[in-house]
């Protein structure tokens, strides 16, 4: 089967729209490019760098994409870039702003930031295209990492979510998978709730305590050292320690398929809330409900960085930003898990569901995307 075959075999009545290699040899950076539909408006989605990332990953998340932004009611499709380099290695900004020209011309997608890229990032690629968000402040942006955009709307879903699942979020048990920029917030959004975080990893390991975990220490020793293991009081143990937990709440805050259906029968957890996109196989998910463990799904729940990158996008302000995710993540949590009471039914297909068919309604008012 050859790339053209495999391009197709995925598409369905909503997209991809475009797929798109980059190659820049001189420098020998290497991207792709997804944009899976644009019928309510240019594509907004991250730009990921990882050593690993593929044109599956990239198209599963520009799905995701276009799923969420709909969800929230904005004026945009779903797209999403990826940039093979391993970010800690490469020349980064000579990396970014060849990538940058690259999609100089792909007018259609709107570059934010994601693992491995940054506000920094997007300035560059502000600066050579004309287009991003996720901006620093001094370009008149809303910096998604620095405010926590994406964390505070974790929290907010666990507002709602907790109801459902009769589980008191003052005194429950967090344990956050990826302690970076929506790990390191959601836990401050949700110990400010009553949550005690008795665990939390990174790509070094896992840090424990049973007792529960200093918050700022927990961030003031990953932000100095690196590493989360570094903390003093706890156990460090490996990675793949951290599914072991007894936990109330599992955040997965990191990379995709992070559980999948090989490990799904090992968390121990009630609520789990997706902080980063697609960090479990469908499947697995699947295996989770059926355990009565709740899950909500990325496109719902982490969505309070994309509606921060619209709303600054559209000339808002920071204030403006967290009253849209605070409702709009809200309505979409509480609209879904009727649903999948009432209906028996499992938490993605049931948002699918609704984010396809307004998906669709909006491509009815295009004649060709």
């Amino acid at each position: 089967m050859d790339i053209t075959q495999k391009v197709f075999e995925f598409a369905d009545d909503i997209g991809p729209g475009k797929i798109v290699h980059l190659y820049e040899p001189r420098t020998q950076t290497k991207a792709i490019v997804v944009i899976d539909n644009i019928a309510a408006g240019p594509a907004i989605g991250g730009v990921r760098m990882a050593p690993d990332v593929t044109t599956t990953e990239v198209r599963r998340l520009a799905r995701a994409m276009t799923f969420k932004n709909i969800m929230a009611g904005l004026p945009h499709g779903g797209g999403k870039a990826g940039i093979i380099a391993d970010p800690k290695t490469v020349n980064k900004e000579q990396v970014i702003r060849t990538f940058a020209r690259g999609i100089k011309n792909l007018t259609d997608y709107i570059p934010g930031p994601d693992m491995g890229t940054d506000e920094t990032s997007m300035a560059y690629i502000y600066d050579e295209t004309g287009r991003a968000v996720g901006l620093p402040r001094e370009l008149g942006g809303i910096p998604l990492d620095e405010i926590g955009a994406t964390a505070y709307g974790v929290a907010v879903c666990a507002d709602i979510a907790h109801e459902f699942i009769n589980l008191d979020l003052n005194g429950a048990r967090l344990t956050i998978e990826g302690f970076g920029n929506v790990g390191k917030p959601a836990a401050r959004f949700l110990s400010g709730r009553g949550t005690v975080l008795v665990a939390a990893s990174d790509s070094k390991g896992t840090i424990y305590n049973s007792k529960g975990l200093d918050v700022e220490e927990l961030i003031r020793v990953k932000d100095t050292t690196g590493s989360v293991t570094n903390y003093k009081d706890g156990e460090a143990l490996e990675s793949t320690d951290l599914l072991m937990i007894s936990t109330d709440i599992f955040i997965p805050a990191a990379r995709p398929d992070v559980i999948n259906e090989s490990n799904s029968d090992v968390l121990d957890a009630k609520l789990v809330i997706e902080g980063a996109n697609i960090p479990i196989s469908e499947n697995a998910e699947k295996i989770l409900h059926d355990r009565g463990i709740l899950v909500v799904p990325d496109f719902v729940a982490n969505a309070g960085g994309v509606i921060t990158a619209s709303v600054e996008y559209h000339g808002g302000t920071e204030t403006q930003a967290f009253e849209k995710i605070k409702n709009t993540i809200s309505r979409n949590t509480k609209e879904i898990l009727e649903k999948v009471y009432s209906e028996n039914t499992y938490p993605r297909d049931t948002g699918i569901g609704i984010a396809r068919q307004r998906v669709l309604r909006a491509m009815k008012y295009r004649e060709w995307m």
